[in-house]
């Protein structure tokens, strides 16, 4: 059964033009692409007037689902009505969302097409080895599918345009000249808006038919020489058929996606997100997909794309914002990064969440029941651990009082008055002196303020017992101090509040006080008593929803509250090879019940310890199934700029993983001397690429001359950024000027393999000064 049938004199016959675009101007293109371009046109109009249906229909049933709920709020409903509304708030709820989907989806909607011979499909099963027969035929049995970034049906629910997730779809992307699948022509169109501006095609048979026009010189390479924006761009329209196998793999266990730079590793990573909420969309979305990336930077590039995939309940997290109330980029020292991303650490860790906190009392005195109760400073700590071996410290409050007061019946020497005892501890639930006590000795305990205590060095070094070197105690305590200064957490630090968190728990809310007996209880209605209800006034911040500013640097550093973390039903965690094993652990408690999709290239790594990684990721993936696809071919760098880079990375990296090149452009990446006005030379540099190139320019530069370098970003009405090495993960340019490449090498905590990195974001251009 064909899923989508047309041919070109039915398209031609639709008008172009609608929702007020003009078709593109054909005076400049030749008579054959104009007639081509016209009739994809002609299609794309005839998909948007459906849509304009669609969207009419969904703002109708919202509109009405509107007036019944504000209805059912003004009378009382039995369980029909009850139910009727509740269906009707279904709809409502769909249709909101068919409708975002039509607004989000509206640029580049149909963004290809398949011309399929049945025959020749036919033929290629039958020969059961998947070649095709020696040419395309030209007979009647043709059927054409238009790919785009969701369904759309017609009035007669005939597809117009299947979603680039659909099987029907999978020949899009699987199809080439050995195994065509059928597939005489695949056509990629070019949009803006809803006019086509271009089209390019790719032949699946050594000869076109008479009657298919084959135009342009192949979809891939017409991508791969497009300018490069201020966004990551989305590649749904050029997947190639091993990016697609790893985009449609199963859904369950790890599947790891490797390869070198620009191989396209990320967007694979995210299409398979958005095809995994198509594929399974019960389970994604209520279990929800986690997107872990390396840098705010990263996800501000990435944020859009998965919208224009067709899906939104994605959650995307840069590693200095996996917990809700802490956003970070600031990085540690490399040293200081290695110390903190170390499970070495959690000795340190887990000593301070079960030790004393700062400043409670080292003793108890109280009359209970009549009797002098005295405890010490050893008692108060046998009490504490003995608690905290079975507890997290923050839910053991009533568990720590009962072991207090049984200690404290033990101080007193009395046995065998097993009544007195009961006495005893029966007094001492309700003292007043005890609660007082255990206000102050047993506070509630954020786990941030606890890397806080962790500014003494002395703290530090009596808590790690040993599993920290003498030279690493002072710079870690350091970077707390630092964090108090600053106002600011560093991203390591993330993940050891996270684990501190595990430790300590949620800090659990004070519990209110009962009403005595004399008072009122609360009236759910006082009209009818002829009392007007006073209502509260609203003060002007909270009525307008101003934010509060802190100013304190510890009140930022403490803001909000640590809840238990998110489980989600898939993971999906990109530049993996830079993850600490502390951040694998923080991620994998997000994904215990997770299928897991990871994405990495080992000669990009930022983390030293390869070893000590793997061992994390492999404890928070569990004994799950693996798959594994790896990339290699690099589509972002013209040959000339990889050869430069893979030069460099193989000196230290013999067995770094190389990708081959598609692409060669001529042109050499360009060296020079940094000199000694860096603004300068590197201000000159930048200016020579913008009469180069189009797009987005980065100014990769260690933090060294970050700040003097920052001017440089005025230039080109936005088209400059400058950057340092370790935000460049994942994101791509026209051209780079990478800065003093020592330097990066020596400040980087992945050394050479960090600098692999700033010499591979260049699409066209390369200048390396040094």
């Amino acid at each position: 059964m064909s899923v989508s049938t047309s041919n070109a004199s039915s398209q031609r016959s639709s008008a172009p033009g609608s929702r007020g675009v003009s078709p593109v101007s054909t005076k400049s293109i030749p008579d054959e692409l104009a007639r081509e371009i016209a009739v994809e046109q002609a299609h794309v109009d005839r998909v948007h007037e459906e849509l304009e249906k669609a969207g009419v229909r969904a703002d109708s049933v919202q509109a009405e689902g509107l007036a019944r709920s504000q209805f059912g709020r003004q009378v009382e409903v039995g369980d029909a009505e009850g139910a009727a509304l509740f269906e009707r708030d279904a709809l409502m709820f769909h249709a909101a969302k068919r409708r975002t989907a039509l607004d989000t989806q509206y640029e580049g909607l149909v963004f290809g097409r398949l011309d399929i011979d049945h025959a020749m499909l036919r033929a290629e099963s039958a020969s059961g080895n998947g070649h095709r027969p020696a040419d395309g035929s030209s007979g009647g049995d043709r059927e054409v599918r238009y790919i785009g970034r969701l369904g759309v049906r017609d009035d007669d629910y005939e597809p117009l345009v299947i979603d680039w997730r659909a099987p029907a779809a999978s020949a899009f992307y699987r199809a080439t000249p050995t195994q065509p699948m059928g597939v005489l022509r695949r056509r990629v169109l070019r949009s803006r808006g809803t006019t086509v501006i271009g089209i390019e095609d790719d032949l699946m048979v050594p000869e076109a038919p008479d009657d298919l026009v084959v135009v342009g010189d192949g979809a891939l390479m017409a991508a791969l020489t497009r300018s490069r924006g201020g966004r990551m761009r989305d590649i749904v329209a050029t997947i190639q058929a091993h990016q697609d196998e790893a985009i449609r793999a199963s859904a369950r266990g790890i599947t790891e996606i490797t390869g070198g730079p620009g191989t396209g590793k990320t967007v694979v990573a995210l299409h398979r997100a958005a095809y995994l909420l198509y594929s399974d969309r019960r389970r994604f979305e209520s279990g929800g997909i986690l997107v872990v990336g390396p840098s705010g930077a990263y996800t501000a590039y990435i944020e859009r794309v998965l919208p224009s995939l067709g899906e939104e309940s994605v959650i995307l997290r840069a590693l200095g914002d996996v917990l809700d109330v802490v956003h970070t980029e600031r990085l540690d020292p490399p040293a200081v990064a290695r110390t903190k991303g170390s499970t070495r650490i959690r000795t340190l860790l887990g000593a301070a969440a079960r030790g004393r906190v700062p400043g409670t009392p080292t003793e108890f005195r109280a009359m209970v029941a009549g009797r002098p109760v005295r405890l010490e400073a050893r008692d108060l700590d046998r009490v504490r651990s003995q608690v905290l071996r079975q507890h997290q410290r923050n839910t053991a409050t009533s568990a720590a009082q009962d072991a207090l007061g049984e200690v404290a019946w033990s101080s007193l020497g009395i046995t065998g008055d097993r009544e007195a005892k009961e006495e005893f501890l029966d007094k001492w639930e309700d003292h007043l002196d005890v609660e007082a006590f255990m206000q102050v000795w047993w506070p509630q305990v954020d786990p941030r303020e606890v890397l806080l205590w962790l500014g003494d060095p002395d703290l530090v070094r009596r808590h790690s017992r040993g599993t920290l070197r003498d030279d690493e105690v002072e710079p870690l305590a350091a970077s707390f101090r630092l964090a108090v200064e600053t106002g600011t957490w560093s991203v390591a630090d993330v993940a050891l509040i996270d684990d501190i968190s595990a430790r300590v728990g949620p800090v659990q809310e004070a519990p209110k006080e009962e009403r005595g007996f004399y008072e009122i209880e609360e009236l759910e209605d006082l009209s009818q008593y002829g009392v007007t209800e006073v209502q509260p006034v609203v003060s002007a911040a909270r009525d307008t929803g101003a934010p509060i500013v802190l100013t304190d640097p510890r009140e930022k550093l403490l803001a909000g509250r640590i809840g238990k973390p998110d489980e989600y039903a898939h993971v999906l965690v990109d530049e993996a090879q830079d993850l600490s094993p502390m951040q694998w652990r923080m991620i994998g408690r997000r994904g215990r019940y997770a299928s897991w999709t990871v994405v990495g290239d080992a000669a990009q790594a930022s983390w030293p310890d390869a070893a000590e990684a793997t061992a994390a990721r492999e404890e928070a993936f569990g004994s799950q199934a693996r798959q594994q696809f790896h990339m290699d071919t690099n589509y972002r760098n013209a040959r000339e700029i990889f050869d430069y880079a893979a030069e460099v990375v193989r000196r230290q990296v013999p067995d770094a993983d190389i990708p081959q090149a598609v692409r060669e452009t001529g042109i050499e990446p360009v060296e020079g001397p940094l000199g000694r006005d860096v603004l300068a030379s590197v201000h000159e540099a930048v200016e020579s690429l913008l009469s180069q190139v189009e797009g987005a320019i980065a100014v990769i530069t260690p933090s060294t001359h970050a700040d003097r370098l920052s001017p440089v970003a005025e230039l080109g009405d936005g088209r400059v950024q400058v950057i340092d090495p370790m935000s460049t993960k994942g994101l791509e340019y026209d051209a780079t000027v990478v800065v003093d490449p020592e330097e990066i090498t020596r400040e980087s905590p992945g050394g050479v393999r960090v600098l692999y990195v700033a010499l591979t974001r260049a699409a066209h251009r390369m200048t390396v000064l040094s």
